[in-house]
C-alpha cells in the first residue's frame, strides 16, 4: 500500500469559513430578535440576551481575524505549519468536509490544538493531493520517533458481558 505523497498547502484567512460564520450569527441574532420580541417588556432577559449576540460576534470576529496564516505541510508521515504560528510535528483531524472546503484540528504533541480552514481556490492544484493526505493513515512509526507522542489514542474495545 502507498502512502500519501507530500504536499504543501497554504493557509490563511477563508472567505467561505467567514461567510458561514456570518450566516450563523445572523441567524442566531434573528433568533435572538424574535424571542426578544416575545418576551414582555426590556429587562434583565433581553438585556443578557443582547449582550451574548454581541459577545458572539465579537468573538467570531476576533476568531477569523486571528486565523493561522502560512503553510501547512506534510511529509509523508508528520504535519507542520509554518507562518505565524508555527506547528511542527503534529496530526491533522478532519473535522468538517464540504468538499471545496476543509474545517480541520492541528493537533500538536502538547496535545495543544490550532482550527484551520483549508479551501480550495487557495491552490487548486494541489488541492486533491492535500485531501489524499489528510484522510491517509500515516505509517507506523517506533516509539523513539517524533510521530510517537502525536500518535491516535487506541480506542477501547468493547467489553462482552
Amino acid at each position: 500500500m502507498h502512502s500519501a505523497p507530500s504536499v504543501s498547502f497554504p493557509v490563511g484567512r477563508s472567505r467561505s469559513a467567514g461567510r458561514i460564520l456570518l450566516a450563523l450569527w445572523v441567524t442566531g441574532a434573528c433568533c435572538a430578535v424574535i424571542s426578544a420580541c416575545l418576551l414582555n417588556g426590556v429587562g434583565w432577559r433581553t438585556a443578557v440576551l443582547l449582550a451574548s449576540t454581541l459577545l458572539a460576534a465579537a468573538l467570531a470576529g476576533r476568531a477569523f481575524w486571528r486565523q493561522p496564516t502560512g503553510r501547512l505541510h506534510f511529509d509523508g508521515q508528520n504535519w507542520s505549519l509554518t507562518g505565524t504560528y508555527p506547528a511542527p510535528a503534529a496530526r491533522l483531524v478532519p473535522a468538517l468536509d464540504l468538499q471545496s472546503l476543509l474545517l480541520v484540528r492541528l493537533v500538536m504533541a502538547n496535545r495543544r490544538s490550532r482550527w484551520l480552514w483549508l479551501e480550495r481556490r487557495s491552490d487548486p492544484p494541489r488541492w486533491l493531493a492535500l485531501r489524499r493526505a489528510v484522510y491517509s493513515r500515516a505509517p507506523s512509526a517506533d516509539a523513539s520517533g517524533p510521530v510517537a507522542a502525536v500518535q491516535r489514542p487506541a480506542r477501547p474495545s468493547p467489553s462482552s458481558p
